[in-house]
């Protein structure tokens, strides 16, 4: 019982440090003080199987210690034991090997975990316990289920729903009739699958379980799916939804509103089906899970590809793999987690046996100086097995620990490996809606020098053409990479929105009502520590009769006219949320002569670090190198920045994406 008291007093730390405490597991403290305080022996073993089972899906290493400590219990206990007394004890018994089973389950040894239900199931039989049996047989079931064998998994599930018809449990029973379901579909045999779906639901509906006939009715609108029977699926996923609304499931809400959505995706109904399917990603969006959103963005971006929404498809196609992203990463994070705590336990558990060892071995001694000699030997002969016992058990660990975390490590490069591929099939798609060299064709010679810091990038240009005007642009978004993509995408569809459905004609103009619609798209309060997502930007609006109208934000446009370079400053603020006051753009208009050239360009280029000492390259040496070869060709001017920034950077990591766009009427 000390060993135990000992052991209670490490647990309970542990416990504290790793898990929040929940209101189910507010009886931990009470079941170890039951432990620590030797209370009767039925007590203690029934604490023991409440801890183990309140911790099987939380920490392994613990219900295996807590198991091992229930069933000494019940050796010592059980061969006297009568009546009631050796009833209870079986009943745990039975129980410890359940638990125990689902360890095993769960570290990938499916032999040993059937081995252990077998054992459970058998000690159930002796005390003819039929919850316990119907139990092991539903668990027994699931397991031949995950190992391919849905014949068999068929086979001990109709058995544990006879006997829980036997002994009228209307829970397990609906429970089984549900897992029946699923293996007669896997089967093949839809029909059978659907009746028991159908009963479990009208067992489900007489317990009033809400949840459970939401569950049902999903599954239900599941096979009539698999049926072709469309009108029927949307009816019990309607149902379904309505019912977990009712008790805040909003996942499962959320699930039933992607099955509406796909239903009015299949018969044309693209509308209604972009709708529903937007509420089931605001619903995971609140929820705040990964695996939900994930979900729902890949269901929306068929539906808005089918309806030409191509900018909100690739938004909805880049969140859906951020989210594939956040799940492998989490998993793995906990995993590192888990694995560094329960290595952690182990040897605080193991210091303690051995400081438990010596205090006896030195009371021995004193009791027994006659036997000193034999003692010490013994001692000596116990550590040495221990150690040894020890060591072995550490190089097992370590070697599975090493091929576990060879098998972590293929895995996240196949995860990255799929997410970089993902992300290039999204460049694509960001290349597919900047202008082309061809659409660029009706302004004057021109060149465009654009190179991303990474794959997907958050500067970009951006043209437009209407009512004789041409409109073009220079954008830097905030970041680069994935999040500025994310931003070019919404800004460009502004641009767009402002001109071609506004008509808007001033850039000042088209910037004042950007950035409303950025601060409306993106929820902005400018509230102090908030984030401030924007853009900086050149616009200008090219009219044939030989006038330039345009507006800054942030960035400055640089003219070269007769030889001479002029600068027109730009606003102080960019196109989204600014603290205070959002101040109009200031116009800017310029009548252009033949052979001015102008330049537009993100504060990437003048800000790359390189060079001797490491420093940005500023903004004073690139109007150097634009006056000294004023004279010059666009396309050669192009290759000479670039060929100027390569030999500037050198060896340094690029921090920024590049845009520089030229202009010569």
């Amino acid at each position: 019982m000390r060993q135990a008291k000992i052991f209670i007093s490490v647990f309970l730390v542990y416990y504290l440090l790793s898990s929040a405490v929940t209101a189910q597991e507010m009886g931990i403290g009470s079941h170890a003080k039951i432990i620590a305080k030797g209370k009767p022996d039925t007590a203690v073993l029934k604490s023991y199987e409440r801890l183990a089972d309140i911790f099987s899906g939380s920490n392994q290493d613990t219900v295996l210690y807590l198991s091992k400590k229930a069933l000494e219990l019940v050796a010592v206990n059980l061969p006297g034991a009568r009546g009631r007394k050796k009833h209870v004890l079986l009943k745990v018994k039975a129980a410890i090997y359940s638990h125990k089973a689902h360890v095993h389950y769960y570290r990938g040894d499916p032999e040993r975990c059937l081995e252990l239900l077998n054992r459970s199931y058998l000690v159930y039989q002796e005390i003819n316990y039929l919850p316990g049996l119907g139990s092991c047989l539903n668990d027994i079931g699931f397991i031949y289920d995950k190992q391919g064998n849905v014949e068999k998994a068929l086979e001990y599930t109709l058995e544990g729903l006879r006997l829980s018809e036997k002994h009228g449990n209307k829970s397990q029973r609906a429970s089984g009739l549900n897992n029946i379901a699923i293996y007669y579909d896997k089967l093949g045999d839809i029909d059978k699958s659907l009746e028991s779906h159908y009963k479990s639901l009208a067992l489900r509906e007489e317990l009033d379980n809400k949840e459970g006939i939401a569950n049902s009715l999903g599954n239900i609108a599941v096979i009539h799916r698999k049926l072709g029977e469309d009108e029927k699926a949307l009816e019990h996923y309607k149902r379904a939804a309505i019912l977990q609304e009712a008790v805040n499931h909003m996942q499962g809400k959320a699930r039933s509103l992607m099955g509406i959505s796909g239903i009015y995706a299949d018969s044309g109904e693209l509308q209604k089906s972009l709708e529903v399917g937007r509420e089931a990603l605001q619903i995971a969006r609140e929820l705040g899970y990964p695996e939900s959103m994930r979900d729902a963005a890949i269901s929306l971006v068929r539906v808005e590809k089918q309806l030409g929404y191509m900018d909100s498809a690739l938004a909805h196609y880049q969140l859906h793999i951020l989210m594939k992203d956040s799940i492998s990463t989490r998993e793995m994070e906990k995993w590192e987690a888990e694995r560094e705590i329960k290595s952690e336990t182990a040897k605080e558990m193991l210091i303690l046996e051995e400081e438990k060892k010596t205090r006896e071995a030195l009371a021995q001694k004193e009791k027994e100086q006659g036997e000193l000699i034999l003692y010490a030997v013994a001692v000596v002969f116990l550590l040495i097995l221990v150690f040894a016992l020890v060591m072995v058990n550490r190089f097992r660990r370590a070697r599975e620990n090493k091929k576990l975390i060879e098998e972590q490590k293929k895995r996240v490069e196949e995860h990255k490996t799929e997410i970089t591929d993902s992300i290039r099939y999204a460049r694509n798609i960001q290349k597919a809606v900047v202008p082309t060299s061809e659409e660029l064709s009706v302004l004057p010679d021109n060149f465009i020098l654009f190179q991303p810091k990474d794959i997907v990038s958050g500067d970009f240009y951006w043209m437009a053409e209407k009512e004789g005007r041409v409109y073009f642009a220079v954008c830097d978004c905030t970041g680069h990479g994935v999040p500025g993509a994310f931003m070019s995408m919404l800004i460009k569809a502004l641009l767009d929105e402002a001109v071609n459905q506004k008509g808007l004609t001033k850039p000042n103009e088209i910037f004042y009502e950007v950035r409303k619609d950025v601060i409306d798209a993106l929820k902005q309060t400018g509230a102090v520590g908030t984030q401030k997502d924007g853009m900086d930007a050149v616009l200008c609006a090219w009219n044939r009769n030989g006038t330039l109208e345009y507006a800054l934000a942030n960035n400055p446009l640089v003219l070269i006219r007769d030889g001479e370079l002029h600068q027109t400053k730009a606003d102080k603020q960019p196109v989204g949320i600014l603290t205070g006051e959002q101040k109009p753009f200031t116009h800017h208009e310029l009548q252009l002569q033949k052979g001015d050239t102008i330049y537009l360009f993100s504060d990437g280029y003048p800000d790359q670090f390189g060079g001797p000492k490491d420093k940005k390259f500023k903004l004073k040496n690139m109007k150097t190198i634009l006056l000294q070869n004023k004279h010059k060709p666009l396309s050669a001017q192009k290759d000479i920045l670039q060929k100027t920034m390569d030999e500037w950077m050198g060896a340094t990591e690029q921090i920024d994406d590049i845009l520089v766009m030229g202009v010569r009427f």
